[in-house]
This record gives C-alpha cells, sequence and structure tokens, in this order.
C-alpha cells in the first residue's frame, strides 16, 4: 500500500497517486451506487484514456486488493440455520448445531468433484466496534469533537442533546470514575428488520444492528458516517427471540471496552489514553422492543412497564387485545377525567393511583429468577409458565450481561417516527371512512355497545338487517373528495416533504404510500387544516390538541438573523411554471392566514391567550387578517389586505414595518396587531354580529 501511496498514477502525473486515484474512484462508486460490472466497464474505459504506463486496475476485484489495508475489516461468523448458536469462540470447529443437530454447511451436489470452500447454510456479517471507535480518534476531524458532551455549554431548560437529559446525568452520578474522562464513548443502538430486495419480490426479513456514538455534537452524531453498521443478520425470517444470539459477539466487544477499555491515541491532544465505553439505551420500534428487552409486546400485558399491573382486556366482539380506558389511573387525583362515569368504560370511577416502576435492581432480580431458555425456530413454542397471565417474559435479554445495565435509568427506548405513523394511519382513515382500514367498523360498534355508553354509535337494527349510523367524526364522500382534492393540489417549500400528490387516489377517497417523514409532516402541520371546517368543533379541537401535544422538531425557532418571520424562511414552489405570481382566491388566502396562524412561532403567544381558543379561529375564519410577503431585493415588507384583490399596493405607503409588526408581537398589550389590521375587542364583537365567510375550498396558498 505504501508503493502505491508513493507511485504516481502515470509518469510525470502530481496531482494523483494510485491510491489516491483508487479511493475516489471507489468512493464514487459506493456513492453512486454503482453494480461491479459498470464500474469494471468505467475502469476499462477510463484507463483507455490515460497515457500509457499507467497504473490504475482493470477491475473492481484489483482495485480492492491495493486499498484493502486502508479498510475496517468484517468477521464473517458462521450460524446455525435454525438461529440456535453461533460457531464461536470453543464452537468454532464444530460440523453440527448442538442444539438440533442441523449441519453447519451446506451438501456438496457437485458429485465426485470437491469444494474448494464449504459453504455455511447461514453466516452473520460482524464488523467489530473498537477499531472504528478508535478510527473517530485518529481523524483530526472528528478527534477534536469527541469530547463536545462535556466542553460545549449547554442551555438551562433546553434539551439539545442526550447529554442535558436526566438519564445521562444519572449514569454520571452513578459511574463518576466513567464521566470523569470525557473522551469515553457513550454509545445507543438501534435496530429493525428490512427487504434488501425489491418490495414486490418474496418477503424476506434481513436484521440490521447499528450503533451510534453520542460523545458528538448533534449535528454530526446522527449523520451516516457515524451511525456505525455493527452486525448484519441473515433472513428469510425475523431471528426473533433469537436475535441474542447475534448480539454475543458485540455484547462481548461491549463488555470488553467497560471493564478494561483499550489503548488508543488521539490525535488532538497527541497523547494515548485508555478508551472505555458504555451503552445508553437501545432504540427500536414496538416489536422489536420485545426483541431486545425479553419482555413480549403482544397480548393483553403488552406495556413494558405497566406489566402485569395494567388493565386491559380482550374485545369480545374484535377478538383483540383492547388499552382503552387503562390510563385514566396516571392522572392527578384531582383531574376531572378521574371521576367521569359515562364518558369511558360506562359505570366506572377510576380511584387507583399510578403504578410504581420497578427499578433496575429489581428488574435483574426478575429476570434472574427466569428459566434458561434453548433459543432457535425449533423451540419458538416454548414458553415459561405463566406467560400471558401472570407475566409476559419470553427469555433473560442478553443485555442484563453489561455490568452496568442495572444502574441505566432508561434501558429501552422507542422510535417516534413509527409511532406517528401509525397514530397518523388510524386517524386519517377512520375520518376518511377508507374501507377496510377504518378503526370504525361493525365489530368496534359491537364493542362499543358493552364497554361504553354512546347510544348514538351503536348498531340500529331494521328489517331483520343491523345498520351502523354514521359518526360526527367521519366525512361524507363529498367531503372526502374536498380533502384529497386539497392535498393532491398542495405545494409545499423544496426538501420540505415528498410529493403528496402522487399519494392521492380519488377512487376509494384514501391515501397511499406514504412515507414515515410524510405521515410526520402532515399530523404535525396539515392535519388542522385539513378538516378544519368539515368536522364538528369538538373533534376539530381535539385533532388539532393532538396534533400540537406531538411536538414539533423542525428548528422553527432558528430564525434567520433578519427581522424575517420563521413561517418564510424556506421558499416555496410556484403554484404555475406560466403564472407564478398569480393573485390568490379569497379562500386559499384565507388558508393562507390560518398556516400561518398554526405554525408561527413569533404570535403563538398571541394565539395562546386566546380563551376559549375555537372562538379566535372563528373570528379568523370570518375576516382573516393580512398576509405578509417578503420581498427579499429591497427588503421592503408588503402587506397586501386580502379583501382587495384587483387593487394595486405601493409598499412604500404601506405602515407599520417589519420590525414594528415584530414589536408589536412581542408586547403584552390587550390590543394585538396581526399583518396591519388591529383586532380590539370592540370589533371582535362587532364581527361575531356580521356574517361569517365560510372556508370552503381548501387549495395550496400555505407556502405564500
Amino acid at each position: 500500500m505504501k508503493d502505491a501511496a508513493n507511485s504516481p498514477l502515470w509518469p510525470g502525473c502530481e496531482d494523483y497517486s494510485e491510491l489516491s486515484a483508487l479511493s475516489e474512484l471507489l468512493n464514487i462508486k459506493s456513492e453512486s451506487n454503482l453494480s461491479e460490472g459498470h464500474f469494471n466497464r468505467f475502469l476499462k474505459a477510463f484507463g483507455r484514456m490515460l497515457p500509457k504506463g499507467h497504473k490504475l486496475p482493470d477491475s473492481f476485484y484489483s482495485s480492492k486488493k491495493v486499498v484493502a489495508p486502508l479498510g475496517l475489516g468484517v468477521d464473517k461468523i458462521d450460524a446455525c440455520e435454525n438461529d440456535c448458536m453461533l460457531y464461536w469462540k470453543d464452537d468454532k470447529e464444530l460440523r453440527e448445531c448442538k442444539i438440533c443437530h442441523h449441519p453447519r454447511f451446506k451438501p456438496n451436489k457437485r458429485g465426485g468433484k470437491k469444494r474448494h470452500k464449504d459453504v455455511p447454510f447461514k453466516q452473520l456479517s460482524y464488523l467489530p466496534l473498537i477499531p472504528r471507535l478508535q478510527r473517530l480518534y485518529t481523524s483530526k476531524t472528528t478527534a477534536e469533537h469527541m469530547s463536545w458532551h462535556k466542553d460545549s455549554p449547554c442551555e438551562d431548560g433546553k434539551l439539545c442533546h442526550p447529554r442535558d437529559g436526566e438519564a445521562w446525568k444519572h449514569f454520571d452520578r452513578t459511574h463518576p470514575t466513567f464521566a470523569d474522562e470525557a473522551r469515553n464513548v457513550r454509545l445507543a443502538l438501534s435496530s429493525d428488520g428490512f427487504n434488501p430486495h425489491n418490495q414486490t419480490s418474496r418477503p424476506y426479513s434481513c436484521w440490521s444492528v447499528i450503533v451510534t456514538p453520542y460523545n458528538l455534537p448533534p449535528w454530526m452524531c446522527m449523520d451516516q458516517p457515524y451511525m456505525f453498521l455493527t452486525l448484519l443478520v441473515p433472513g428469510p425470517r425475523s431471528p426473533g427471540k433469537s436475535l441474542d444470539v447475534y448480539l454475543q459477539p458485540l455484547i462481548d466487544e461491549l463488555e470488553t471496552l467497560w471493564n478494561d477499555g483499550v489503548e488508543t491515541y488521539d490525535v488532538f491532544k497527541k497523547q494515548n489514553f485508555q478508551m472505555k465505553a458504555a451503552l445508553m439505551w437501545t432504540i427500536s420500534d414496538f416489536p422489536a422492543y420485545g426483541m431486545l428487552s425479553g419482555w413480549s409486546t403482544h397480548g393483553k400485558l403488552a406495556c413494558p412497564y405497566c406489566m402485569n399491573g395494567i388493565k386491559s382486556f380482550r374485545l369480545k366482539h374484535g377478538g383483540k387485545p383492547c388499552f382503552f380506558d387503562c390510563h385514566r389511573q396516571f392522572l392527578p387525583l384531582d383531574h376531572p377525567y378521574k371521576y367521569q362515569k359515562d364518558n369511558f368504560t360506562k359505570g366506572r370511577l377510576e380511584m387507583d393511583s399510578p403504578l410504581i416502576r420497578l427499578t433496575g435492581e429489581e428488574l435483574e432480580a426478575a429476570v434472574a429468577s427466569l428459566p434458561n431458555i434453548q433459543f432457535g425456530k425449533t423451540k419458538d413454542k416454548e414458553r415459561i409458565e405463566g406467560f400471558g397471565e401472570t407475566h409476559n417474559w419470553l427469555k433473560r435479554s442478553i443485555f442484563w450481561d453489561l455490568p452496568y445495565w442495572n444502574t441505566n435509568l432508561i434501558r429501552h427506548n422507542l422510535d417516534v417516527m413509527h409511532i406517528e405513523k401509525n397514530m397518523f394511519d388510524n386517524v386519517f382513515n377512520t375520518v376518511m371512512d377508507v374501507k377496510g382500514k377504518t378503526k370504525d367498523n361493525v365489530k368496534a360498534r359491537l364493542d362499543l355497545q358493552n364497554i361504553c355508553k354512546r347510544r348514538d354509535l351503536e348498531l340500529k337494527e331494521m328489517n331483520g338487517k343491523y345498520l351502523k349510523p354514521k359518526a360526527s367524526y367521519t366525512l361524507s364522500k363529498d367531503e372526502r373528495q374536498i380533502v384529497l382534492k386539497w392535498i393532491k393540489n398542495l405545494r409545499l417549500p423544496d426538501g420540505y416533504a415528498s410529493n403528496l400528490a402522487r399519494c392521492v387516489n380519488l377512487d376509494d377517497c384514501s391515501l397511499h404510500g406514504m412515507k414515515s417523514h410524510d405521515c410526520h409532516i402532515f399530523m404535525e402541520r396539515l392535519l388542522p387544516i385539513a378538516f378544519r371546517d368539515l368536522l364538528p368543533e369538538s373533534v376539530w379541537n381535539g385533532l388539532t390538541e393532538l396534533s400540537q401535544t406531538i411536538g414539533r422538531n423542525d428548528n422553527v425557532n432558528q430564525v434567520e438573523s433578519s427581522s424575517r418571520l420563521s413561517v418564510f424562511k424556506c421558499l416555496g414552489r410556484p403554484f404555475s411554471p406560466k403564472d407564478p405570481n398569480r393573485t390568490l382566491s379569497p379562500p386559499e388566502k384565507a388558508a393562507a392566514t390560518i398556516y400561518i396562524i398554526l405554525n408561527c412561532p413569533e404570535i403563538s403567544e398571541y394565539v395562546d391567550q386566546q380563551t376559549p381558543l375555537e372562538n379566535f379561529y372563528q373570528e379568523l375564519n370570518s375576516d382573516p387578517a393580512r398576509i405578509i410577503l417578503d420581498n427579499e431585493l429591497d427588503d421592503v415588507t408588503i402587506l397586501a389586505d386580502v379583501n382587495s384583490q384587483e387593487e394595486e399596493v405601493n409598499p412604500g405607503e404601506l405602515q407599520p414595518s417589519r420590525r414594528e409588526l415584530e414589536e408589536e408581537f412581542e408586547s403584552d398589550e390587550l390590543e394585538v396587531e396581526v399583518g396591519s389590521m388591529e383586532l380590539n375587542e370592540e370589533e371582535l364583537e362587532e364581527e361575531e354580529s356580521g356574517n361569517e365567510d365560510e372556508l370552503t375550498s381548501y387549495d395550496s396558498a400555505s407556502e405564500d
């Protein structure tokens, strides 16, 4: 490799050596996802263009041999096809599984000819963690930032990094020796299954385990180069509870990193130190939560915190576990919901206090008493006595082998994007009454009759048939068409979300192919606008509160240094290439004004002061205030009256200025100015008595 680094690409070349040229070309192949065949053709064509005597290889295989010493190794560990064991350490030389006796290698089908190498039925790809952590300190780009979590100041009351959370601080208090060395690495582990083949192909579940260092600042630790793929478990089926079998090499390394550490050279401080590492928690969706923690997330005892104290039950007609009205006990004792008999489970008052969460030591004692479980698909039906009745333990998780695991305040986390997508699908499909996907089905109505006091929703018998009354929270077909046409014509800022128009199906009035981020945007930004005038106020208020309670992490508070409102910081797509500056219709302007009111943090304090909030939106719909546009060329604020469509506006004659407008937003006076129109108490009372203009059209004016 040294010869390749010192030898020019061709005689007389001063810019590239053989090694630097290959490194750049292989990087292009990786980023462009080129196949090996296309890369070989590219090398041969490029080689013919170079001067004679060049040293560029003509194949991908030859290129890898040159740069192999630069890379980080991959360990191939054979595994039993039934996920019973790994052929690793003391079992490395075995020829068959010691549990199910399945052969390790595939039979030779080449007749009398011997294979050059035996082919295993299943093979785990393990990428060692220690060399990758050491590589972070050998690069000047990352070594300086590996102590950011301790050296950088933190803002009081703001959670911008895991180091600001109580779990991190609790770990520092429990292990002060580990915390004293800022260069010791804090890790998070995430796992999920995926299909590496085309989605239309046969089902195939391949599982990956990714480890992320939390020492780095937020803008680096969530970046792709610092998310280390550590394990790749082959399919075609999910390993299930046998995932612990494949985690053994990683847990072994984590124990070494905690107990002894490894000597590492810090290129930034130019000194050696003993690097240690600790796994803070895992991140996964709810099914993978059960695979990692050992507590099954299926059945009526699915909650890993309430455990056997949960008040879930199985639906008589639906047949599924139901967690309705299980969490009223977590409300304060004086909360009015605890004393309502008819709005939840009929005839039931909730007088119980919240359940006490078990400590790490108590959980460790509980799992220590579990019997040893033999892993493998042939043993999947084996259950611990009392499973599903008194407990939901599937196994003792391998993470309890870590000496510090019982001291972690949080051991397993749920991926919010998965939960938010499931929540959006259920809410949207129920409101849109999508056949086969709505939760408001016949079985649900039959169970509702036994559980709740909702006579207006109970099935009605007529001429020997049962009729399902229309619920107030569902839309008619015409209303569904209005919502879907609004989504189809919606224009969002570039990079803000994918093209939602491709997800609209007007035939069956549904959305298809919504990705997790699309659901995230719709749930938190578009849901209140989409159903504003189509649902009853009580239903719409609940959906709006749900949308705002989930939380937003779009960095809306990171406003530019100018006085520009943050809601306008993203450039939007034009409505039409032919007429990008067309005049908005009154419904479009009204929709844009409502969007600004809901999503502009500068005036959120004013909106919060409106009591009740629905009256504020009622006044807003009756006469939308003004739309604030921004002219970036001459830094002049244009305030266009929404009631005058044809009248031209002279920017120099309009008042107030943008700075004055923001000062009005920040003031604590009773009269608050939105745009250039004052809304005081007397004018609001006059507007209540006037005719209200109904917002009947939903168009794509949210960016303007």
